[in-house]
């Protein structure tokens, strides 16, 4: 027999190395399938084979091969389980077993909040025009030199001292304070 043509060496060549590398990626997942998740074995195996391509493309041999993918696998093993660790995945609680507040408030809280809004529109709508107007537009987000403008007064600080007095009015209508007394 004579020596094979050149097409059907390199083809064989071609073949050998494609087999060897699905060997290889077999072993690789299989050796981190044991020790990690099915997909991130996968992810380790599609790393590891890249840089053997990249850095180690002069090896060819499985024998030569396999050592050293199963090193390289180990050491992308604890780097991932270094990330794992410094993002927190081994202490999170899956979003099923997580209790989340409603965000509604306790029956004592909402009485207690109804009751101040009650004793605060009472107060309120027994202060003067201008405190209600001044509420009015502060709770509009207006500052106080707009509040000037709108009100006519001569000075800003005219309308600080307004503020003051309406203020404390409506803190006297509460009762000297916003918290009911008990």
């Amino acid at each position: 027999m004579g020596p094979l043509p050149s097409g059907s060496a390199e083809k064989t060549a071609a073949i050998s190395r494609d087999e060897i590398l699905e060997k290889l990626r077999e072993r690789i997942v299989g050796f981190a399938a044991s020790r990690l998740q099915r997909d991130a074995a996968e992810d380790l195996a599609q790393e590891v084979l890249i840089l053997l391509h990249q850095k180690y493309g002069h090896l060819e041999r499985l024998e030569d091969l396999l050592p050293l993918s199963l090193q390289i696998v180990r050491f992308k093993m604890m780097a991932y389980r270094r990330k794992a660790q410094r993002r927190g995945e081994y202490t999170q609680v899956p979003v099923d077993e997580t209790q989340v507040a409603d965000g509604a408030a306790d029956p004592q809280a909402a009485a207690e909040q109804r009751e101040m809004r009650e004793r605060l529109i009472a107060a309120v709508s027994k202060t003067g025009d201008r405190c209600r107007k001044l509420f009015a537009l502060k709770l509009e987000g207006r500052s106080y030199a707009e509040i000037q403008v709108i009100l006519g007064a001569a000075s800003i600080n005219t309308v600080y001292a307004w503020d003051f007095r309406c203020r404390k009015h409506l803190m006297e209508l509460m009762g000297g304070a916003w918290e009911a007394m008990k």
